[in-house]
């Protein structure tokens, strides 16, 4: 089951990731919901076995309940994101916010946390690192779904060039509230989530197909290829590293 889990939960999520394209108006929206859920699952579970109950209460303290309450404020107060709101097409809310948002907030913190611990071991670094992998993944979160119709911006300028919808200072909201979260993980989670173990192969697949499938989804299938581009510029300067990094790895552990 340790190994099992994580593995069957990440094949869920990526046939729905594939489908999701290929569909349209409820449809996706349960996909979207459903993809969620899965995410979250595999996140929490993937930290539970791997490293214990204390950091998958961590992720949880920090990432589920520290996402809605930052949603709550973002909705009600128009801090740190801007003014925006939420359709009804994602569920039931709780003070305006769908109840799957915080669980999008935790099913990628948790990746974006084993990367950086993989990448560097100097803890403020780390700690950086996770929070811009965090932010960037936003590059093609908002685009797609403000494309959707799931949320929208009341003031959404300044935009990026070619992401139209979405102010910038969302993306600098997003930063701010990653390093607070990665921050907050760090120092909940303790030694255990601060060091690799041999498990982690699921959720760096998970992390590594999110980036890849993500560019190729807005600039093939989405007709959001501005998003494409920034999203694969941006968060390719938190995900390449260790992919490079990996690559050079086994190339040396091959050596005779």
């Amino acid at each position: 089951m340790r190994t099992r889990l994580p593995w069957a939960l990440l094949a869920a999520l990526v046939l729905a990731q594939i489908c999701y394209p290929l569909t349209g108006g409820g449809t996706r929206a349960a996909l979207t919901v459903g993809t969620v859920l899965l995410g979250y699952a595999m996140s929490v579970a993937h930290a539970w076995l791997t490293r214990g109950p204390r950091a998958a209460a961590a992720l949880i303290g920090t990432a589920t309940v520290g996402g809605f309450a930052v949603e709550a404020i973002g909705v009600a107060t128009g801090f740190p994101f801007g003014t925006y709101d939420y359709s009804g097409e994602l569920g039931p809310k709780l003070l305006d916010v769908p109840l799957i948002i915080p669980l999008a907030w935790t099913w990628m913190a948790w990746p974006a946390w084993v990367a950086a611990t993989r990448l560097t071991r100097n803890a403020t670094l780390r700690i950086v690192v996770a929070a811009a992998g965090l932010a960037t993944w936003d590059l093609f979160l908002d685009p797609q779904m403000v494309a959707e119709g799931y949320w929208r911006w009341h003031s959404p300028t300044p935009a990026l060039p070619g992401v139209p919808g979405i102010p910038i200072g969302n993306y600098l909201g997003w930063l701010g509230f990653a390093l607070l979260l990665m921050l907050a993980l760090s120092a909940a989670g303790g030694r255990a989530i601060k060091t690799p173990t041999v498990g982690d192969a699921p959720i760096l697949t998970l992390w590594f197909w999110t980036y890849a499938s993500s560019v190729l989804a807005h600039a093939v299938f989405l007709g959001l290829p501005a998003s494409a581009a920034w999203g694969a510029a941006l968060m390719g300067a938190a995900v390449l590293p260790l992919a490079a990094k990996m690559i050079r790895t086994r190339r040396t552990e091959a050596l005779p």
